[in-house]
């Protein structure tokens, strides 16, 4: 295949006129600036952006978006609405599970995400019976994002305690515990199952601090590597100052202090959250190259804080990040990176706090950087217009009216600080256009189903 763009952000910055050639393996092959147009090759009017990763996902409580907003408690907080989740989890199916999730992965194409990392922890059936097939919730998330066209980087969760000190699993918890053991068979299982399968990626996360033995994080970290030395890795970590004390108490240090002390993550790990961190603790992972999964709007809608970003990111070594949509109360590139950007600005009492040296626009500078975090995250060849990287493309549609009369290199700004998913025209995963003119072809399929499955939950 062979493109022409108008404008794309290329590594080195916006280009004009840009050959695209894609091989049969849905791979760049080659990208050329100021190429001649070809009458036989099909042009793209617009905004070409490389796609954006979703590096953290839980699927199911798309949902429940909207239904968990009432006050249910004088401190409502994220331990008050963990346990209205819970409750939500207890109920969903396989065929559910499916439908919900294959209904969000559009949602994430037309917005502009074009691959997802699965943070799967919803294993067992109702009350904590096994299945059959171990995997069989994994297989349904799998066969979602096939159905969709996202690529996706499915990600087993071992789960096995309620909170620090190897306290008992709280109700709800059930259909989510797994023993180490248990959860090095099922990775590997699936690792077995999906290698030869485009645009599926398995690796493996531990819950968090709270819900796994400590030992069993390093160990179960090493022999993973040993399946996959390049398998990527994801925690959950320092999301609520509550979780901090407790890790203290239980260990005498912070959590990110202890991970990076006795485990020390790298490249391949993402920290999921990280919002509450001291400064060692913020240089010691920008130091240590794994990425910290910042989800702002499931962190603004839980009341989780502020991701200190100006420090991480700051010259001339910034850390590296990558967004997530989290808990799906919005699907939203932009609105991730608008939220990353004014959190700043209302702590900071400025503007522009998280532009660069090499980006005064903050647009461009967060999503090149999150894009290019988020394939790290994920374990893929993506997030840059490159060769060699994975054809995933997004394009910004200049008659959208929050894009009228802008060049290219105020692309970025308008779409993430004045427009929406609008802004959004067609989305390309692995060489195959997956979006065209705002619409999926199974959308008012999958719509339906999604509909259907999200009605039987909340009645």
């Amino acid at each position: 295949m062979k493109l022409h763009a108008d404008a794309a952000l290329l590594p080195q910055g916006w280009a004009r006129d840009v050959a695209i050639e894609i091989g049969a393996d849905g791979r760049i092959s080659s990208t050329t600036a100021g190429a001649a147009r070809d009458a036989t090759v099909e042009r793209i009017e617009g905004f070409v952006l490389p796609g954006m990763p979703n590096l953290h996902s839980h699927a199911f409580q798309r949902a429940m978006a909207g239904l968990a907003e009432a006050r249910t408690h004088p401190e409502d907080s994220f331990w008050t609405w963990r346990e209205l989740m819970y409750r939500f989890a207890s109920r969903i199916t396989p065929r559910q599970m499916h439908d919900v999730a294959a209904w969000l992965y559009v949602e994430m194409l037309k917005a502009g995400f074009t691959s997802v990392a699965e943070f799967h922890y919803v294993h067992h059936d109702a009350g904590g019976k096994r299945f059959g097939d171990a995997a069989e919730m994994s297989h349904r998330i799998v066969a979602a994002a096939q159905g969709a066209g996202i690529a996706l980087t499915h990600l087993p969760v071992l789960y096995q305690y309620g909170g620090f000190n190897a306290k008992s699993p709280r109700p709800g918890q059930e259909r989510f515990i797994l023993s180490p053991g248990d959860h090095l068979r099922l990775v590997e299982s699936l690792h077995g199952q999906y290698a030869a399968t485009p645009g599926v990626r398995i690796g493996a996360a531990f819950h968090s601090l709270r819900a796994v033995d400590p030992g069993a994080i390093a160990a179960g970290a090493h022999a993973l590597r040993v399946l996959d030395a390049s398998l990527p890795l994801h925690i959950h970590i320092a999301e609520q100052e509550r979780e901090v004390e407790e890790c203290v108490a239980w260990s005498g240090e912070r959590p990110v202090r202890w991970l990076l002390e006795h485990v020390r993550p790298d490249a391949r790990w993402c920290l999921v959250h990280a919002t509450h961190l001291d400064a060692s603790e913020l240089a010691g992972l920008a130091a240590s190259g794994a990425v910290a999964g910042l989800c702002p709007s499931t962190a603004a809608n839980l009341g989780d804080g502020v991701f200190p970003a100006e420090p991480y990111l700051a010259d001339p070594k910034p850390g590296a990040f990558g967004i997530g949509s989290d808990s799906h109360v919005e699907v939203s590139v932009a609105s991730e990176l608008r939220l990353l950007e004014y959190g700043q600005r209302l702590v900071r009492g400025r503007r522009a706090v998280l532009a660069s040296h090499a980006h005064a626009s903050p647009g461009e500078r967060l999503y090149a950087d999150a894009a290019a975090g988020g394939a790290r995250a994920l374990g893929i060849e993506a997030g840059r217009i490159a060769s060699g990287c994975r054809a995933d493309l997004v394009v910004l549609d200049p008659q959208h009216r929050a894009l009228w009369n802008k060049e290219p290199v105020r692309a970025l700004d308008a779409w993430i600080f004045a427009g929406d998913n609008g802004c959004v025209r067609d989305v390309m995963v692995g060489g195959t256009w997956r979006i065209r003119d705002r619409r999926h072809d199974a959308e008012d399929d999958l719509a339906r189903r999604y509909r259907a499955a999200q009605a039987a939950l909340v009645a």
